[in-house]
């Protein structure tokens, strides 16, 4: 019975991670595709801050992915060892179907603020709470755009508006929410959240 058990949770986790792996790759290419359109209008020196903006973001999602593989490397080593006990296999399967999950909703999350008119993002959720990187304007991102931000987050993780950074890339064109500020917003990021870059 242990043995079925231990087989259909490993069976759904590589679901999961199987899953996550296809929404980065196929996020990945539609951003790929959308980049290989420039627009006409472009301002020559736009074209370079553009290219160092989008090499950040490429760089965060490599890196999140490989230090999410080295992790999840580190747990099946972990779990599949001879004579280790039953909780350190529980352990060990209950923190790689959490990395699972937190890989759905990254994706989930980068593509709704996609949608939202943001010009890219990536996500990173840990135990400890949530990153948000998007690109900001020079003057940095309004409330209204800092707020939009944390309420994405927390409608699709539940946590709360202090467990979220939101760290602003200089340099990006303003998001939707930039343009049109919130009546009565302030200039002060949402509680919980950095403006840091």
């Amino acid at each position: 019975m242990k043995k079925a058990k231990r087989s259909i949770v490993v069976a759904t986790v590589l679901v999961f991670v199987c899953a996550a792996v296809y929404f980065n790759w196929s996020y990945n290419n539609r951003r790929d595709g959308a980049e290989g359109v420039m627009s006409e209008q472009e301002e020559p020196g736009g074209a370079a801050a553009a290219a160092g903006e989008d090499d950040y973001f490429a760089q965060a999602r490599l890196t999140r992915q490989t230090s999410r593989d080295e992790a999840l490397g580190l747990l099946e080593t972990a779990a599949s060892g001879e004579g280790v006990s039953q909780e350190t296999i529980d352990g060990a399967m209950n923190d790689i179907a959490a990395m699972a999950t937190w890989s759905m909703q990254e994706t989930q999350i980068e593509n709704l603020l996609l949608a939202k008119g943001f010009d890219d993002c990536v996500v990173y959720i840990t135990g400890d709470g949530v990153t948000a990187a998007v690109p900001a304007p020079l003057e940095g991102l309004s409330a209204a755009s800092v707020a939009q931000i944390t309420e994405t987050v927390i409608g699709e993780t539940g946590c709360t508006a202090e467990d979220i950074r939101v760290i602003e890339v200089k340099g990006g064109k303003a998001s939707p929410a930039q343009a049109t500020p919130a009546p009565g917003a302030s200039a002060s990021p949402a509680p919980g959240a950095s403006g840091e870059a």
